[in-house]
């Protein structure tokens, strides 16, 4: 039985319905990825699912006592207190309530996060305050988790644990990303929102990118057939009384409904049309920085680190969020100085520089303002284009390139940066997180273009797909203030990266920090000879559970797996739910015994 069920759903904010007659059932143990362009209603499906948007007709069934948790795509502004005690939420805290969650779990998926338990949340930015509403729907442990990309603001080492944390959840799960190795590892069926329609694709991202074409091509195959007929019939009903004649009336009743058919018809949004005005080449040389170093406030972000960078190259860098990528470039770019000069830069640079904070943009100016600062026209490709004209290349309509640029989306100010940035003629690219709030149209054009481009590119990035499809270098933070360089994407970094500590014994899961949140004071009573014994084979157990629970996965995602009876599906994950039941208690007790022993 469903989860929950959407039948012949709609929804109109405008003219055109956003949801036109949507259905959708997600069944328990699912993952599954919603795409679809920029303002297709994704969000509005998700606030639909949690209960928040009602629709405007259409019928809902939820399972009785389904429990939902939802990350949104836009902040809310009545987010208080301690960090700790936002991701807690009104979830009961190590009583006797079964649907308490110890303080170490709560502490594990903040650190994860890379937040501060005892920080204010009003003080973080928009982008903290994201993972602060993240990591309280992952503690919330739902029947139902939705996401609205989730892994924007985040790096990649806390993408990868995501990752993992969502493989194990024995729940059920819908998420809007763009993020495709995300998608690819966790999405077990594919849905797509276009012209307010919903379609469901099985399988596997490059599956569904098959079909999707396929059925594109149908598509365009019957509209072709159907506009020659319809114009065929317009040519007929012009010659005048012969079409009128009685023997022919149900040939005009049917040109009528053809008429109302090609009126119904939603083209699909239009591609945006990206093209970077190449400045002349630059020298062979482009930067060179010879055993550079900065700090802050004494504290090193980087230290000797030297490299040469030439015309062609395209550089990733990467690292933890926080660790100076951002500072690293503005370095490269002479925009702050290092402890001792050591950059030299090639002749006839022109750097086009994408800011991730997104500081160029003037909120109160137009869209249009910030493009051609207040002319009608500017120069693209050595020619006079009107801004309007140029901005509907980025899929502005002429209403919203006269809005001003606080009224934006995240996806929309993204676009204006890369129109604002391709307006120029340049050489060298230096981009600061371009991925985010793109639809994944958007996205592979930009990954065409910059394949393309001849000039040299330093791109700051946590999209492992990105990386590895445009990148011909890596730029590694790893920690202690040194900077790896390594050959190749995304992929070839991981092959070439020093190893990784082994894996010692198992740990005791993170604990929580002791002044985050109360705890109850340790028995000072020493373990018995049956408590030890028990604390000692606690590891070994939870191991056994943490193997059981990962095969179960792996059953549950092979696609012939649902072939085989229904009672043995719902055995496997009934036996899945159990599992969580049993780790959460054997975690709890390792703590507790612990605690014990002192």
């Amino acid at each position: 039985m469903p989860l929950i069920s959407l039948h012949n759903i709609s929804l109109s904010f405008g003219v055109q319905p956003l949801l036109d007659g949507v259905d959708l059932h997600i069944e328990p143990g699912e993952r599954i990825c919603l795409l679809g362009r920029n303002g297709a209603g994704k969000s509005t499906l998700l606030h639909i699912l949690h209960g928040a948007v009602p629709p405007d007709g259409g019928e809902i069934i939820r399972q009785q006592g389904l429990t939902t948790a939802a990350l949104p795509q836009a902040v809310p502004g009545n987010l208080t207190g301690s960090v700790f005690d936002a991701v807690a939420g009104t979830r009961p805290i190590e009583s006797d309530d079964p649907q308490a969650k110890p303080a170490w779990r709560i502490e594990e998926v903040i650190t994860r996060m890379g937040l501060n338990p005892n920080q204010v949340v009003s003080d973080l930015s928009a982008g903290l305050k994201r993972r602060v509403l993240l990591a309280r729907a992952l503690v919330q442990s739902p029947d139902l988790l939705l996401l609205d990309e989730p892994t924007n603001h985040l790096d990649i080492e806390a993408i990868a644990w995501l990752e993992t944390e969502l493989q194990q959840y024995a729940r059920s799960l819908l998420f809007v990303s763009h993020d495709r190795t995300f998608l690819e590892n966790l999405a077990t069926r594919i849905i797509e929102l276009d012209r307010g329609r919903l379609t469901s694709w099985p399988g596997d991202y490059p599956t569904y990118l098959e079909r999707k074409s396929a059925a594109l091509a149908t598509e365009t195959r019957h509209r072709e057939r159907f506009e020659q007929k319809l114009a065929e019939e317009e040519t007929w009903i012009r010659q005048g009384v012969k079409a009128r004649r009685t023997r022919n009336e149900g040939r005009v009743r049917a040109l009528m409904r053809m008429r109302e058919e090609r009126r119904a018809w939603r083209d699909r949004l239009g591609t945006v049309r990206m093209r970077v005005q190449e400045a002349e080449r630059t020298g062979k040389l482009v930067i060179e920085a010879d055993r550079i170093s900065y700090a802050w406030e004494k504290t090193p972000v980087f230290r000797d680190f030297s490299t040469l960078i030439v015309r062609g190259d395209k550089i990733g860098v990467i690292g933890p969020n926080g660790c100076g990528k951002t500072t690293l470039l503005k370095v490269l770019l002479k925009e702050m100085p290092p402890e001792v000069d050591g950059i030299r830069h090639g002749l006839r640079l022109r750097v086009a520089y994408f800011d991730q904070m997104r500081e160029q943009l003037d909120e109160d100016r137009s869209v249009a303002d910030n493009i051609a600062e207040g002319n009608d026209r500017l120069t693209v490709d050595g020619k006079p284009r009107h801004v309007i004209s140029y901005l509907k290349d980025f899929l502005f309509t002429p209403d919203r390139a006269r809005s001003p640029v606080r009224t934006l989306s995240g996806g929309e100010r993204n676009r204006l940066l890369l129109a604002r940035l391709f307006a120029k003629p340049s050489n060298v690219l230096v981009l600061d997180e371009p991925t985010n709030d793109l639809d994944m149209e958007t996205l592979e054009l930009l990954e065409e273009l910059l394949l393309r481009y001849a000039g040299t590119l330093i791109l700051v990035s946590h999209d492992r797909t990105f990386l590895n499809n445009v990148v011909t270098g890596i730029f590694a933070f790893e920690g202690d203030g040194r900077i790896g360089e390594y050959v190749g994407g995304y992929d070839d970094w991981l092959r070439q990266r020093p190893a990784p500590a082994p894996d010692g014994p198992p740990k005791k899961p993170a604990g929580a920090s002791k002044n985050s949140a109360p705890k109850p004071k340790p028995r000072t009573q020493k373990l018995g000879f049956k408590e030890k014994r028990e604390l000692a084979a606690l590891p070994e157990q939870i191991e056994s559970l943490e193997a059981e629970q990962v095969q179960l996965h792996n059953t549950l995602s092979d696609p012939d797996f649902y072939r085989r009876p229904g009672e043995e599906i719902a055995g496997v994950k009934d036996r899945l739910t159990a599992l969580e039941v049993e780790l959460e208690a054997a975690y709890e007790r390792w703590e507790a015994l612990e605690a014990t022993q002192g």
